[in-house]
């Protein structure tokens, strides 16, 4: 797999979110240069069904996962193939380490590849977000968060707002100095001003709950109701 590289972002990008949000902007002072790193592509399936593995356990149970795959559906390096899952038992899927739901999940990738609902990485590249959305949606198990991680940290599109993100949220908690978890149309409310680097955005909200506690958070603006909207 190719190793992942850092995204450079313009000062125009950085220029534009300051000014358009000083919140933020004293957040990017903080937090420093911008480092997300997009890690490339082999194939849309290797790409989801590491996203299906990874799904609600720790990053190292799902590294094993993904290794036993390759190993039981494989040659040990390569990815397997959609068609190799599809002709894999139900007690090989199991035995990988995958549970009924993940293993049902990597079946329906695999056969939405075959059928090509699923685009193909040139075509993915070529797709609006909406659209990449909408077709994979589609997918058993993928829902709009593992869309959202793809098209931030596999293609690397910089407009994009996880507004649902828990990390997302605990940041713009952090950030913004609100009382309350805000709502997922909070978040994307107050995102609007962002447009067109919302990923950008993102990551430094990630970024905000790394920075020292109590101090980074009396330095911190505290968002006025206005602020919000």
């Amino acid at each position: 797999m190719a190793k992942a590289s850092p995204r450079p972002v313009s000062a125009a990008a950085l220029r534009h979110l300051k000014k358009n949000d000083p919140a933020l902007g004293r957040l990017i002072e903080k937090v420093g240069a911008y480092t997300l790193r997009v890690e490339a592509i082999q194939s849309p399936f290797n790409a989801l069904a590491q996203a299906i593995m990874h799904q609600q356990i720790t990053g190292k149970a799902a590294a094993t996962i993904v290794r036993r795959f390759k190993e039981m559906l494989g040659d040990g390096e390569s990815f397997p193939t959609p068609e190799a899952v599809l002709g894999a038992s139900d007690e090989t899927l199991r035995a990988v380490g995958l549970s009924r739901s993940k293993a049902l999940a990597v079946r329906d990738l695999a056969a939405k590849t075959i059928d090509g609902t699923v685009p193909t990485y040139g075509a993915l590249k070529a797709m609006e977000d909406e659209l990449i959305a909408e077709r994979l949606t589609q997918i058993r198990g993928i829902g709009l968060w593992t869309v959202h991680m793809l098209l931030m940290f596999r293609l690397g599109r910089p407009d994009v707002v996880p507004t649902t993100d828990y990390g997302v949220r605990k940041g713009f908690m952090v950030a913004f100095r609100t009382k309350a978890m805000p709502s997922p149309k909070d978040v994307a409310a107050r995102a609007e001003k962002w447009r067109p680097y919302r990923s950008v955005a993102s990551w430094y909200l990630w970024r905000a709950l790394e920075l020292p506690g109590p101090k980074a958070r009396r330095s911190l603006p505290v968002a006025k109701a206005k602020g919000r909207r």
